[in-house]
């Protein structure tokens, strides 16, 4: 059981640098400006007001 703890703590531990590293990556170079392209496709970044238009169901 121990052995399973290490490879687990190890990994979790993996997780973490990377985690730092990419987080890193996004915030303080120029890569940023590429990968925030991917919030324009998803349309996260526009804040425009859609029309909505409300329907009565026939009873």
């Amino acid at each position: 059981m121990k052995r399973m703890e290490a490879i687990l703590l190890k990994l979790v531990i993996i997780q973490l640098v990377f985690l730092i590293i990419a987080q890193s990556l996004l915030l303080y170079t120029p890569l940023s400006f590429y990968l925030g392209k991917i919030y324009e496709y998803e349309g996260i970044s526009k804040q425009e007001k859609t029309k909505t238009i409300e329907t009565i169901i026939d009873r």
